[in-house]
């Protein structure tokens, strides 16, 4: 029996006249079962596979039956962008059934915002930055706009879940926990992620109920993948974007403005998606994919998430994404209609992106996605955590802060003991005061975050200094980073949204450009917040490419040959799984081990043989005369042992030689022993190291 008979009267009235369905997908099925059931759940399915209302329809189903004021359900997305997106959508069901939604992030009015704390919906659609905003405010009482919190939905939950942004979004949910009675039930969204389970535990934190992971089988795809080697691309993708919906991703905001330039006048309609292009263009590039043929968005991983732009024809890629998990959602994004094919076409012209690319195509063929790794002691984090609360109450006891929040999965691995070290080193470092027991800002805090009412606080990355560029017409085009507008002056041209400006004049007091349309101009510079660090999966597979006779049918003439003549090249790597090879004065060994572990082994060698290493995420490079081939092999029947990677002098020795990174702005607020493990944490792979020895 379909679980459709469980819902409200109301909502099956909805669904069936309102909306027109005759049945529900397998994984709304399984989901409304599971959530009706009282259960936390992770939902997986594909792109478009109806993720949304399989977790929308049960909580729903089950406001409809209780009839309480305040909000019962908050919908988490990783950007603004997808909010904009799922407005309308949710907004119907909403309607349907008298029901009420309110959109909140950054953009949203204050007036807006104003008229919700007055009288709450009972949908809140919200980023996680703006949840900690919610709490800090003193104007809003929180216990009574969620005393009947229910459910908490959090779309792409893989893309919050392996960072900082996903863990501080855990920490904001437990003090939630703290104004209702509720368990209410944490629900999480992916098309595609390698470790579900994991995902879910990380979702539950304090609460106490089941969990399940829906994961309906669906039906293998036909699926169309080519490799092109070639610098040809942008006669290529117009010739078969003309009349079609495409979307043509790069891995750089440069990039994309550069390939945009590339397809203008070619008779495609040409658009840019990134988050550096304003909202404005954005949503247009969104409607004319929509309604319209004849189009193609040249877009980062702003459209890789669940931003629906219809039913698309192409995937474009220039070099490839740095995840199979990228690879997959992309090419979701096609073959939805009957009769449709997913399909994915690679263009590069160096030999890594090439072999990236074929390993990535190798792996999601092996149905291997990365799995999503959190971490549960997160120092950089608790130490804003902290500090935040003691900015929303005021002051608050060490106790009842740590009470708060420890059942979240970033603060599980640490323990009361360690929890009091790190108070106590903020109260010395006048971080924080404690007077009568309890915890309030400490003069250092408010010196270096208390800067336009501590909007530092509200968000656990450092936001870059940004230029509006607007048209003298007024018309909103997107941002440049401080950097770079520091390199162009009056009279310069530049390319922001796929087309070129020159800027008029500067208007410094309120950081806007204003420009005037041009005809040619230089390419902008954003800093790069993408890593570089490839998983050991992915190198792994690129060796295999390299030492394998394969011939790759998704690859065309010039990549197979371009391959072969790579392979002739690293001929030596078929002489053991990780070989060390000597070229002229250098050593090499070539561990395809990715960027972490050999990052790992590269401070080991510095430990032991005091000598400088350069690596990448395929081999550790070392000059003869510091470290010749014997001393290699030493150490590497050193590391082999059990018992070497226990010493904790050893472990100290590394952590401390380590270079300072910065890698979160709260870092200067730990004790050097938690900075040194948070660095090691982001730096180090001690775990993956091990099995990659085990493997030699």
């Amino acid at each position: 029996m379909s679980v459709f008979k469980r819902f409200h009267p109301q909502l099956q009235r909805g669904i069936v006249s309102r909306l027109g369905w005759s049945s529900l997908r397998p994984v709304q099925e399984l989901s409304a079962e599971a959530i009706l059931d009282g259960k936390n759940a992770v939902v997986l399915a594909p792109t478009a596979g109806g993720k949304t209302e399989a977790s929308f329809f049960p909580c729903l189903s089950h406001i409809l039956e209780i009839q309480k004021s305040g909000v019962k359900c908050i919908y988490l997305s990783p950007i603004k962008a997808l909010l904009n997106n799922q407005e309308e959508r949710i907004g119907e069901y909403a309607t349907m059934l008298g029901l009420t939604r309110f959109k909140w992030h950054g953009d949203t009015k204050k007036s807006a915002k104003n008229k919700f704390i007055k009288d709450p919906t009972d949908i809140l659609m919200i980023t996680p930055e703006s949840l900690e905003v919610i709490l800090v405010s003193g104007s809003i009482d929180c216990k009574a706009m969620f005393e009947n919190l229910s459910f908490v939905i959090i779309d792409e939950v893989h893309n919050l879940a392996d960072n900082d942004r996903g863990n501080h979004m855990l920490s904001v949910l437990e003090r939630y926990r703290y104004y209702t009675a509720n368990d209410f039930q944490r629900i999480g969204l992916s098309a595609t992620v390698g470790n579900p389970k994991e995902i879910l535990h990380w979702l539950t934190g304090s609460s106490q109920r089941e969990g399940v992971v829906i994961d309906p089988p669906n039906k293998p795809a036909k699926r169309q993948i080519e490799v092109k080697f070639t610098d040809n691309y942008a006669e290529l993708v117009s010739e078969r974007a003309l009349g079609k919906k495409s979307l043509f991703f790069c891995d750089s905001r440069r990039k994309v403005e550069e390939v945009a330039k590339s397809l203008q006048n070619r008779n495609i309609n040409v658009y840019v998606h990134h988050s550096s292009v304003s909202r404005e263009e954005r949503l247009a590039a969104e409607q004319a994919m929509n309604t319209g043929k004849n189009i193609c968005i040249v877009c980062t991983s702003t459209l890789e998430l669940g931003i629906d732009v219809g039913e698309l024809d192409n995937i474009f890629q220039y070099d490839c994404p740095s995840s199979v998990s990228a690879f997959m959602q992309r090419m979701g994004r096609t073959g939805r209609r009957p009769g449709s094919i997913s399909n994915t076409t690679f263009f590069t012209m160096d030999n890594e992106p090439l072999l990236q690319s074929i390993a990535i195509v190798e792996l999601a063929r092996q149905h291997w996605v990365e799995p999503v790794k959190s971490n549960d002691r997160s120092w950089h984090l608790l130490v804003h955590q902290l500090m935040v609360m003691c900015l929303q109450h005021g002051a608050i006891s060490r106790f009842d802060a740590w009470n708060r929040i420890n059942n979240a999965n970033c603060f599980s691995g640490i323990n009361t003991e360690e929890y009091h070290k790190v108070v106590n080193h903020m109260i010395e470092s006048d971080l924080l005061m404690e007077e009568s027991g309890l915890l309030s800002m400490g003069l250092e805090a408010e010196g270096q975050f208390g800067r336009f009412n501590f909007m530092e606080m509200y968000s656990v990355f450092s936001s870059t200094l940004t230029f509006s560029v607007k048209t003298v017409g007024g018309q909103e085009l997107g941002t440049i980073e401080g950097d770079f507008a520091k390199s162009i002056s009056e009279g310069d041209s530049f390319i922001l949204s796929g087309k070129a400006w020159t800027l008029n004049r500067i208007e410094y007091e309120n950081k806007i450009f204003w420009v005037t349309a041009s005809s040619a101009g230089k390419l902008p510079k954003w800093s790069c917040q993408s890593s570089y660090a490839l998983t050991y999966n992915l190198c792994r597979m690129i060796h295999d490419v390299l030492t394998a006779d394969t011939e790759y049918s998704y690859c065309d003439g010039e990549a197979q040959d371009q391959l072969n003549i790579i392979r002739e090249d690293f001929g030596f790597l078929y002489d053991s799984f990780a070989p060390i090879h000597i070229e002229e004065k250098n050593v090499y060994w070539w561990t395809h081990a990715g960027w972490r572990v050999n990052n790992t082994l590269k401070e080991i060698f510095k430990l032991l043989l005091g000598a400088d290493v350069t690596i990448n995420n395929f081999y550790l490079k070392m000059v003869i005369s510091d470290i010749p081939p014997a001393a290699v092999h030493k150490v590497i029947k050193q590391m082999k042992t059990a018992e070497f990677w226990d010493d904790p002098e050893l472990q100290k020795g590394i952590l401390e030689q380590l270079p300072e990174h910065r890698l979160s702005k709260f870092q200067d607020c730990l004790p050097g022993w938690a900075q040194f493990e948070l660095i090691g944490h982001e730096l180090l792979d001690v775990d993956g190291t091990k099995a990659f020895l085990v493997n030699m």
